[in-house]
Parts: structure tokens; sequence; C-alpha cells
């Protein structure tokens, strides 16, 4: 029973743990990502260490080279001028030079095949962190969509009955507005057909006297006491009222 409880909390741990990660891939990713990009930028300084070391080689090799021609010119000039012990002291110098070449030359190869090897690396490396930097993108806009669902209510448990009962509310409001709105269109055509209403439109259509000023009305007075003539209505400017 206590082995089975045992494996139970393991279980239950590892659970947990995979949980937290899932909950946290995204800062897990990013950390992991800058990681490998500082791993990357270590071996691109190397590299670049390497190489400029194996130009330094080259360089030192190619002035043993130029040593080495110049000794031989000058032991064999020694010989034909009857200097054989500086011929033989150029000779043991010369032999130290071709040994000291040959061995950097061997050591330039070894380097020279640990170089591309690294430079193989460091390529495969940078297309990798590339690929890690695309795939982070999309997982963070799939995680933003996924936000946004989860804002909006899908895949949460009742969302459905909430946005339905969301959706009945305002159908019921609309059909209220609605109803209020024809009500108001009516009892205007109600209001117009009374017989206020109707005496108002024959009298706006000129038929009948007028029971309002008007514009009009008012403007044809003004004209005519500009002019001096009275109006219907209205005493003569020039005769005195009775």
């Amino acid at each position: 029973m206590l082995k089975i409880f045992a494996t139970l909390a393991r279980g239950a741990a590892a659970r947990a743990c995979e949980d937290l990660i899932d909950q946290n891939a995204l800062p897990l990713l990013d950390q992991q990502i800058r990681e490998a990009a500082a791993a990357l930028d270590g071996s691109r300084r190397a590299l670049a260490h390497a190489v400029a070391q194996e130009g330094a080689d080259a360089k030192h090799e190619a002035a043993l080279a130029a040593r080495l021609a110049d000794l031989e010119q000058r032991a064999v000039a020694a010989l034909a001028g009857g200097r054989e012990d500086l011929a033989t002291e150029a000779a043991e110098a010369i032999a130290g030079l071709e040994a000291e070449i040959e061995g950097l030359r061997a050591a330039r190869a070894a380097f020279s095949s640990e170089v591309e090897a690294l430079r193989r690396t460091v390529r495969e490396g940078g297309r990798q962190l590339a690929e890690l930097e695309r795939g982070r993108r999309l997982a963070e806009a799939a995680e933003a969509v996924r936000r946004l669902r989860t804002r909006r209510g899908e895949g949460v448990p009742g969302a459905a009955a909430a946005l339905a009962d969301a959706q009945a509310t305002l159908r019921r409001l609309r059909e209220r507005q609605a109803r209020e709105t024809a009500v108001a269109e009516a009892l205007a055509v109600i209001d117009a057909a009374e017989p206020a209403g109707v005496a108002e439109r024959l009298e706006a259509a000129g038929f009948g006297p007028r029971t309002k000023p008007s514009a009009a009305g008012v403007m044809e007075r003004l004209r005519a006491k500009a002019a001096g003539t009275p109006t219907a209505g209205t005493p003569n400017a020039g005769t005195p009222a009775a």
C-alpha cells in the first residue's frame, strides 16, 4: 500500500510539474532561446579566435619559409666562398627551420579541420536558432489567439449558455424598441387624422382663410405699408380714424 501511495505521489508531482511547464511554456521557451543564443554567440567568438589564430599561423609559416630560403642562399654563397664552417652552421639552422615548418604545417592541418567542424557547428546552430525564433513567434501568436478565445468565452464551461442568454436579452430589447417605434408611428397617424390636423393641412395647402399669421402675409402687409396702400382691416395712414 505504501508503495502505491509513493507511486501516486510521484505521479501527482510529475503532473504538477508538467502543468507548471505548460502554464509557463512561453517564458520557458524565451529563456531557453536566450541561453541557446548566448551559447551560439560564444561559439561564434571561439570560431573568430580560431580563424584569427589560423591566419597568424599561416603568416608565421610564411615568415619561416622566407628565413629558410634566405639561409639556403647564404649557405650556398658561403660554400662557394670556401667558408664551409659557416655553411655547416647554416645547415644546422636550416634543419631546425625545416623541422619547425613541418610541425607547424601538421598542426595547421589538424587545426584547419577543427575550424571547419566548428564552422559547420556554428552554421547549424544558427539555422536551428532561426527555426526556434520562428516557432516562438508562431507559438506566441497561437497563445494570443487562445487568450482571445478565452476572453470571448470559447472553451469555458457555461460560456455557451451565457452567450445564449445575452442573445435572448438583446433580441427582447430589440423587439420592445420595435414595438415602441410602431406605437409612436401609429400615434402620429392618428394625430394627423384629427379634425384640427386636417384643417391645418388644408390651410397649409392654401384652402380657406388663414388662422395663423404667415411670413408671406406679413410681407404683403409690409409692402402695402411701404407703398402707402391700406390693407384690409388696417386704417389708412393718411386718414384719421373715426
